[in-house]
């Protein structure tokens, strides 16, 4: 309550005070002038992605260093825009595959198989779809590179997502159906932000993972069909085949560059303002801070007009009362069994009809000497998966602990990590190709950490994720337990966080072996080596434009990682779900 004085002044006073709330600080000064700034620069790298195709032969991709910050804008753009489409794809399909068994029955498998489908994959089969969409125009090689970046960024955030609805605490949703919450209300008021800790360092992941495997998607070569899109991708893979170190360091500096302004202006401020979605019942002493975020909490103006938007949503919650939304799915789950059985019957048959397809599409050029060629290769590198998941989950998850634990160590770590998981594999070609050239040692062994760079990073940020999540509340009580040691790990840490290290190591399978396209068969300048194993056997097929063997290598790929996945990670999902839930 504001008390001002009662005499002639007092319409002045009023009139100040009302002024006061409306006119700007300093704070409103600062956010203003980058909110202006990154609407000018989305509208300067908007408008060139829909100049004719043509200018790309005109003006081509260029190793000057002063064209570096146009195509980092380019390359950011293409990044948030395939983040924003990944973002509205797990809300939607994460979702509906953990709210209906039906629809589970058909969404976690498929995406067992197109995460395991190589990026270069993708783009043989999208990039003439595109093309032929938008003739004439830059929009349409745009499109397909986005796409590409896409599939290297969603299947991970929408096995985050997934995961966490499958886990909301069971006291917690007893809750929320005693106040008779809507379905629409549970997600945004319970499930959305219950799963908002485990879904940014996802995100954030997936802004790393889509750095990988930037090259492929903007210097596009399938068959006869060459397309090099400025970005800093193209500009890395034009460094890499004229052997310039100098560009290479360029190209790495403004990467680095580009993922600390992102940090610092977009994922830190989100990490610090999902900080009170924890589950705990005792407030944390550490919390995650940004400036950013301050100083949009300190801003007057910016409130004032962002207050219509806060008042539509609020309203937006209201919507439904009582039993709607997601009720019908859960009585469908158990209504009619013989539904259920006629549903797996139709998916059952709908696969059969499938891979019938795609063996009489393979059988018109290829015999099954191929076949056992690519299972060959399938079966080396599955090796190879299964050993690096084991290497990097014994190093990263002590350190993700650590990290998760500590908001001020993980405010320092962040961009450091976030740089080390978007370090393109291509930059390290060079050393390792010098390297093993010069020494003679065996290409199917040396080039194998390569594939360490598409695998370790999804452990440690979903292991920073639980960790980050863990409730303070049952680390207290640890600690007046006086639990130590290996007995605090078993009973108490690997608990807590075993379903977020579970997706961070389904994902991590799914992304090692798309590395092993890039990291089987390995160029610079005219130096090849390739290793023996499936991803050199797809990267050969698409470099020479062989669809039928591309089809078959992403078939056989397909079914490892989905076989490995039934056998052993859906089980420790349905284990995680059961035993180890904070009810």
């Amino acid at each position: 309550m504001v008390f001002l004085p009662h005499d002639r002044s007092g319409q002045r006073s009023v009139a100040a005070f009302a002024r006061g709330r409306l006119l700007p600080n300093l704070y409103d000064v600062i956010a203003c002038g980058l909110v202006i700034a990154l609407i000018a620069l989305v509208l300067h790298g908007a408008s060139a992605m829909e100049t004719p195709l043509d200018a790309l032969s005109v003006s081509p991709v260029s190793l000057d260093p002063a064209r570096l910050p146009d195509y980092a804008l380019r390359t950011t753009l293409r990044m948030f825009a395939a983040i924003i489409a990944s973002l509205v794809f797990t809300f939607t399909v994460a979702t509906l595959a953990a709210k209906s068994r039906r629809a589970e029955l058909i969404i976690i498998p498929a995406l067992d198989i197109l995460q395991s489908v190589p990026v270069l994959g993708f783009l043989t089969f999208t990039v003439t779809f595109f093309m032929g969409l938008f003739p004439g125009s830059q929009l349409g090689a745009e499109c397909a590179s986005i796409f590409a970046i896409f599939t290297s960024q969603a299947w991970n955030m929408a096995f985050s997502f997934y995961q966490s609805l499958r886990t909301v605490p069971g006291d917690l949703d007893e809750v929320s159906r005693g106040f008779r919450l809507s379905g629409w209300q549970r997600f945004w008021r319970l499930e959305a932000p219950f799963a908002a800790p485990g879904l940014i360092w996802n995100t954030m992941m997936s802004m790393s993972g889509g750095w990988f495997f930037v090259v492929a998607s903007e210097a596009i070569t399938v068959g006869d069909t060459t397309v090099q899109l400025p970005g800093i991708g193209s500009f890395l893979a034009l460094a890499i085949d004229q052997k310039n170190f100098v560009a290479v360091a360029w190209a790495v500096a403004a990467m680095a560059i580009l993922i600390v302004l992102y940090d610092q202006l977009l994922f830190r401020p989100v990490v610090a303002w999902a900080d009170k979605f924890r589950v705990e019942q005792t407030a944390s002493q550490q919390r995650p801070r940004s400036w950013v975020y301050d100083l949009v909490r300190h801003t007057r103006l910016m409130k004032r007009l962002a207050a219509p938007l806060v008042r539509g949503w609020q309203r937006l919650m209201l919507v439904g009362t009582g039993r709607s939304g997601w009720a019908s799915f859960r009585r469908a789950r158990t209504a009619s069994p013989w539904i259920d059985r006629l549903w797996l019957g139709l998916v059952l048959a709908v696969t059969t009809w499938g891979i019938f397809l795609a063996i009489a599409y393979m059988r018109q050029t290829l015999s099954w000497t191929d076949a056992l060629e690519a299972l060959g290769g399938g079966l080396v590198t599955l090796l190879r998966v299964i050993v690096l998941i084991a290497v990097a989950s014994l190093i990263w998850v002590p350190i993700g602990v650590l990290i998760g634990l500590r908001p001020a160590l993980a405010e320092r770590v962040q961009p450091m990590a976030q740089f080390l998981a978007a370090f393109p594999a291509n930059v390290l070609f060079p050393f390792a190709v010098i390297a093993i050239v010069a020494t003679g040692a065996s290409p199917d062994i040396w080039l194998s950490p390569l594939m360490v760079l598409g695998t370790q990073w999804y452990i440690l940020f979903n292991v920073i994720a639980g960790a980050s999540a863990f409730p303070t509340d049952l680390r207290e009580a640890a600690s007046i337990y006086q639990i130590r040691s290996w007995t605090w790990w078993r009973w108490v840490m690997l608990p807590g966080i075993f379903p977020y290290y579970v997706t961070g190591a389904l994902t991590a399978s799914g992304g090692s072996w798309n590395a092993s396209i890039v990291a089987e068969f390995v160029n610079w300048g005219n130096t090849r080596l390739q290793a023996y194993g499936l991803g050199s056997y797809i990267a050969r097929a698409t470099e020479a434009g062989d669809f039928p063997r591309v089809v078959l290598g992403i078939a056989v790929m397909s079914l490892f990682v989905t076989t490995f996945n039934r056998l052993l990670w859906r089980p420790l999902y349905v284990f995680a779900e059961r035993r180890l839930r904070l009810d």
